[in-house]
């Protein structure tokens, strides 16, 4: 029977020898010396090999062997252990770690077994680690003392793009960007987690949190070189620049903010001083802007809002900056200018940017024509810093409003005077329905034909105390941009319609009573509502009030004021256009409205006894209206020749100092009981 060796073990796994008398007999002693130095020999290789391989636990293994295979020369074993070991290091250098081993109960066979089984074990934790690295989201580096790079995981070789042999040997520095690339401290990037730029294959920037610590070998605790862990930041990058963009950006047009722009305005002014130049800022505010978002809805006016950027980007002079301040208010700062004749070019500036946005705006399919307001600053000793410039050039541009907009104007201190008392009646506006300071007056109407008295025009004022009557010209305007036009407007129907009340409690036949209707009471969505509410609260018919609705209010927003016109006229109401002569509404669109009355505005009656082009325009307009089954009324009538001239053509009713001044409702109800008529002159 072959003699074997005894049975060992190496991780669960049982390893029996085969038979050796094979080599007893064929294996001289010189023979056996010989295979045993060619061990030695093939385990120095072994160990170059593996050392370069990255493999040195393998080498370790391999030296070990070699050094046991010198022992045993020295001490001459029995040539069947150095058979034993022959085979062992065959099996080492072929990898043939899985094959069972010679058991003859040697030691020596026992302790290359159990390298065996540890660099088998090794090669499965490398194929783990592996594994592991690569599975990471994030850029893997390892590197050695130096910064040079020895190991990269796969999502390094994604993000950055170079393969795992090209990475290998590059220094770490390296793959910073040149401008991060002479702070970059090897030893910093190890100990504390910063933020770096690193340069792709291709050539890009790529933003990492680069995170770093150092690798320690296994015995006496000397590092052996550091890893690296990148994660990509790009996203959150992009992140935070559209952040601190939108900070201060309007995210509606992309333009520079309020906050933004000031900032901006400040610095020119500081270079102006240093330059010797000046700096001017034009304040642009929308006309009538929010007629826009009432008929076609706040996406047509958001795209508005971004057409007029674009168009003022487009034609802005050299060294200017544009800035959306807020809503409808833009603003546009012109550096660079001459202390002297100034003016002049902002003069053609201005007109340049009312002239490109009066072009029409497209919306929905829809051709818009819009006007802007503009009121110019320039810095100078007195107003010398951001605030004033901007507060003056605001002060300038609703002067230009209060002009009827459409133009711009410069800034004039005696502006503020005006302004100041602006800021004053609209805080005291508020209060004034509270206190009981407005009143209603009651301008006569009568039959041109006939002298008859048949009603009268609603007229309400604003007694203020400590400034007197307030013109409705200053008012209404206020009362529009604060929202109070709405209970105002009530306030006066419920006042008119108590008025009435009592008067047809005591006179027959009061005639019918007109009240101004303004566009912002038209748009609310409550107004019809509203109206016979109160008609039914103060049992008023109301075919006994007549609306008047000036000629612009009639032509906004064409669509929705048909409907609600419409909506009154089935209610009873007569409707009648206010200051006729003085819009832009064309004759067929005259005739879709569901109107009764005109009115020729004072300004073409005025003259009309004197100036031939007045007269003919007024006879025009009294035979246009005839034609279209309408009442005319001229007001302003002042004279007798007028009242003579508008009897001679037809005109229905006059109106005017001539046939009674605006009076109370006492004196109204004693004229209407006085039979008062075209020679009645009372006053309230």
């Amino acid at each position: 029977m072959p003699s074997y060796g005894s049975r060992g073990t190496c991780t669960g796994v049982t390893y029996v020898s085969p038979p050796m008398d094979s080599y007893d007999g064929r294996m001289g002693t010189s023979r056996r010396l010989g295979l045993l130095f060619t061990a030695v020999i093939a385990g120095a290789a072994l160990v170059a090999v593996e050392a370069l391989a990255g493999a040195p636990l393998l080498a370790i293994a391999v030296v070990a062997l070699a050094v046991v295979a010198v022992a045993v020369f020295a001490s001459r074993r029995p040539a069947r252990q150095a058979a034993s070991l022959l085979a062992a290091l065959r099996d080492a250098e072929t990898c043939r770690y899985a094959e069972p081993l010679p058991e003859d109960g040697s030691e020596l066979v026992g302790q290359v077994e159990r390298m065996r089984c540890q660099l088998r074990d090794a090669a499965t934790g490398q194929h783990s680690l592996d594994v592991v690295l690569d599975s990471m989201l994030d850029a893997v580096l390892v590197t050695d003392d130096e910064g040079r790079i020895t190991r990269s995981n796969a999502a390094a070789v994604r993000l950055l793009g170079w393969s795992a042999a090209e990475f290998e040997g590059r220094s770490l520095a390296s793959l910073v960007a040149e401008q991060e690339r002479r702070k970059f401290s090897l030893i910093r990037a190890r100990e504390e987690t910063r933020e770096y730029t690193l340069i792709s294959q291709s050539g890009s920037l790529v933003p990492v949190a680069l995170s770093g610590s150092r690798i320690a070998a296994e015995h006496r605790g000397v590092p052996a070189g550091c890893i690296f862990v990148g994660h990509d930041i790009t996203e959150r990058r992009r992140a935070e620049q559209r952040v601190r963009f939108l900070a201060r950006h309007d995210s509606l047009t992309q333009i520079p903010n309020r906050l933004e722009f000031q900032h901006l305005l400040q610095q020119a002014i500081a270079r102006s001083r240093r330059t010797s130049t000046r700096v001017a800022l034009c304040y642009l505010d929308l006309d009538r802007f929010k007629d826009v978002n009432d008929s076609f809805g706040h996406a047509a006016g958001d795209q508005t809002l971004g057409i007029l950027s674009d168009r003022l980007a487009r034609i802005a002079p050299p060294d200017s900056r544009v800035g959306r301040l807020a809503g409808d208010e833009f603003a546009l700062f012109i550096e660079n200018l001459p202390l002297q004749d100034a003016g002049a070019r902002l003069t053609i500036i201005a007109r340049q940017v009312l002239g490109e946005l009066s072009r029409a705006f497209y919306l929905n399919e829809n051709e818009v024509y819009l006007t802007v307001s503009i009121g110019i600053a320039i810095c100078d000793e007195v107003s010398d810093n951001t605030i004033d410039l901007i507060r003056n050039a605001d002060t300038a541009m609703y002067h230009a409003k209060q002009s009827g907009g459409g133009d711009f104007a410069f800034y004039d201190p005696q502006m503020n005077a005006s302004t100041v008392e602006r800021l004053v009646l609209k805080s005291k506006l508020r209060r004034s329905l509270e206190l009981n300071e407005f009143v209603v007056l009651y301008q006569p109407k009568v039959e041109l034909a006939t002298g008859r008295l048949a009603g009268a025009e609603a007229l309400l004022r604003w007694r203020l105390p400590g400034h007197g009557d307030i013109a409705p010209t200053i008012f209404i305007p206020l009362a529009e941009q604060t929202g109070l036009i709405q209970p105002i407007g009530e306030w006066v129907l419920r006042r008119v319609c108590s008025d009435y009340r009592r008067w047809h409690a005591r006179v027959a036949e009061p005639g019918r009573i007109s009240i101004n209707l303004s566009l912002r009471q038209l748009q609310q969505a409550s107004f019809i509502t509203q109206f016979a509410a109160v008609f039914r609260e103060y049992d008023v018919a109301p075919e006994r009030l007549e609306l008047e609705i000036t000629e612009t209010t009639l032509m906004s927003n064409a669509p929705r004021t048909m409907q609600v016109l419409e909506e009154l006229r089935e209610l009873g109401i007569r409707l009648s256009i206010d200051d006729f002569g003085t819009g832009y509404s064309s004759l067929s669109a005259l005739q879709q409205m569901p109107v009764q009355t005109l009115k020729i505005d004072q300004s073409f009656v005025r003259d009309v006894s004197t100036d031939p082009e007045d007269a003919t325009l007024v006879r025009t307009i009294i035979e246009m209206g005839h034609n279209l089954g309408l009442e005319v009324v001229a007001e302003g009538v002042e004279t007798e020749e007028q009242s003579e001239f508008l009897r001679g053509q037809g005109c229905n009713y006059g109106q005017g100092l001539l046939f009674g001044q605006p009076m109370t409702a006492d004196a109204f109800l004693a004229l209407l009981q006085s039979g008062g008529g075209a020679a009645s002159r009372p006053t309230g």
